[in-house]
């Protein structure tokens, strides 16, 4: 089953490239099958990661996630969502 992890963070105002380039060095202790990283308005900064897992694991797979960036780089805690493949 494939699980993608979404990570989205929103910068202090004026931080924005800042968060980007924390969030585009972070290093997983593993690989995922796929990463990419996105920027949208009000300094956002989004994270999704796609990983295989075992049968019957799904949702509840014990993945590696990226943590959150020092408090005072971002407006709130970061959002984390995890969605399975169904298609």
């Amino acid at each position: 089953m494939r699980v993608t992890l979404m990570w989205e963070a929103r910068a202090v105002p004026g931080r924005g490239d800042e968060l980007l380039e924390w969030a585009r060095s972070r290093v997983l202790p593993r690989e995922p099958v796929r990463r990419e990283t996105f920027r949208a308005p009000q300094d956002r900064v989004l994270v999704m990661t796609w990983w295989d897992t075992a049968d019957g694991e799904g949702l509840g797979a014990e993945l590696p996630e990226l943590p959150e960036p020092a408090a005072e780089l971002v407006t709130r805690p970061v959002h984390r969502w995890r969605f399975e493949s169904v298609g």
